[in-house]
């Protein structure tokens, strides 16, 4: 036996909606209501598609919380080498600038190289502050 035929009236707008999602490829109207009666008479089937959604919701919040650690963490780092470098760094005579700043760029450029190659080898320095039990066989 095949499927009973319904004739409906819905909304305009509903209709207009039902119109743009049966335009996507494999989408048919009937597909779409079926499943809408299908969750309407069992709303278990909705329960688990909310329950899916608040535990990646949940993940994200986790996931969250250690990118606010990590730029935390970052910061105050970041800070305290200001800090003691401001501190105790001699200001730099006239006439040692200039070589002092070629220095300065050659060494900044050497700083920039191994922060590139440690983050591309995946043995970088924060994965070993984050988590000190990790095993790393690299050197500082």
């Amino acid at each position: 036996m095949g499927k009973p035929r319904l004739n409906l009236r819905l909304r305009a707008d509903l209709h207009r909606k039902l119109e743009e999602a049966t335009r996507r490829p494999g989408v048919t109207k009937n597909a779409i209501i079926e499943q809408a009666l299908q969750e309407y008479f069992e709303p278990a089937m909705r329960h688990g598609l909310e329950e899916r959604l608040l535990e990646r919701l949940e993940a994200f919040e986790v996931r969250q919380g250690e990118i606010e650690r990590d730029v935390a963490l970052l910061l105050e780092t970041l800070g305290q080498f200001v800090l003691y470098w401001l501190t105790r760094t001699d200001p730099i005579p006239e006439g040692e600038r200039d070589i002092a700043q070629a220095l300065g760029q050659r060494r900044f450029d050497y700083f920039i190289q191994q922060v590139a190659r440690r983050s591309v080898s995946g043995n970088r320095l924060s994965d070993r502050i984050l988590d000190p039990e990790a095993e790393h066989q690299s050197t500082l």
